[in-house]
């Protein structure tokens, strides 16, 4: 049974658990309602969008936590601009903003790169670097995962009349832009702390895996949040000990981990539920 414990014994194990439970969660929280609200392409989309400021940000020696967050924000302010109004016709649909936005950002990010460096030199922001956060990055993930927690417990009856009925929520005073403004800021926040643990490109998964597992089981909302806090840590704790013992990419096997459990999820559900 040594072995259970062997890796945490390690002192960068335990900084990349901590890092990855702490953004687990936050992830796994927000993923309800990016599942939820039908944002999942939001979600992929946000992630890839980080490039453009993680390459300025490593041109020019600034935070990589900032530039990565100021990318994305940007990303945000323009997705809601371009979709205010779209379901009356007066601006673009969401989905199109999003495409836009996602593919014109990471566009600019490859763009980048021929300035100022090369794929190698940004691999580890492509794919993550669990095993390697920074005590500044530890500390984003905190009060990104607080920020995240608290905006749910305090907007999450209007989240949810939005999703039901945008319509029905700007007519009583809920403006469904501003809540789709806030939402879109969250996933902002939730994929910045994502980068260092899975990177760039599997981010979204931390997002969506997680939330998308739990629908299969539970309809209420806070079961629902559990149950897709449970899948993450369970993801995160099962790819840290695959990369520890087989010498794995952390940042893919616990992604890897978490669509294993979706897998099989789906299957239990298809043939014994």
């Amino acid at each position: 049974m040594a072995w259970i414990l062997e890796p945490w014994s390690m002192g960068f194990m335990r900084d990349g658990l901590f890092a990855g439970l702490i953004t687990g969660l936050s992830c796994a929280l927000l993923g309800v309602y990016v599942v939820f609200r039908r944002m999942a392409f939001a979600g992929e989309a946000m992630s890839h969008t980080t490039l453009p400021g993680l390459v300025l940000a490593q041109m020019y020696g600034w935070s990589l936590t900032l530039g990565a967050l100021a990318s994305n924000l940007a990303t945000a302010i323009g997705i809601s601009i371009l979709s205010a109004g779209g379901s009356r016709r007066r601006g673009v649909r969401e989905d199109a903003a999003i495409g836009v936005a996602f593919t014109g950002m990471f566009a600019l990010g490859v763009i980048l790169t021929s300035f100022g460096g090369s794929w190698r030199d940004l691999s580890h922001l492509l794919f993550g670097n669990i095993l390697a956060v920074a005590p500044g990055d530890f500390w984003f993930m905190v009060i990104a995962a607080v920020a995240i927690f608290v905006s749910l417990v305090l907007l999450h009856k209007e989240f949810e009349l939005s999703s039901y009925d945008s319509n029905y929520a700007d007519l009583i005073g809920i403006g469904a832009s501003r809540l789709r403004l806030a939402i879109l800021v969250l996933i902002s926040l939730a994929v910045v702390s994502g980068v260092q643990v899975v990177g760039v490109i599997l981010t979204s998964a931390l997002l969506i895996t997680p939330a998308a597992t739990a629908a299969m089981f539970a309809r209420r909302l806070i079961p629902l949040m559990a149950l897709s806090v449970v899948v993450s840590w369970t993801s995160i704790v099962c790819g840290l000990y695959a990369s520890y013992f087989w010498s794995l990419p952390p940042g893919a096997s616990i992604v890897f981990v978490a669509t294993l459990i979706f897998v099989g999820s789906w299957i239990w559900r298809k043939f014994a539920g």
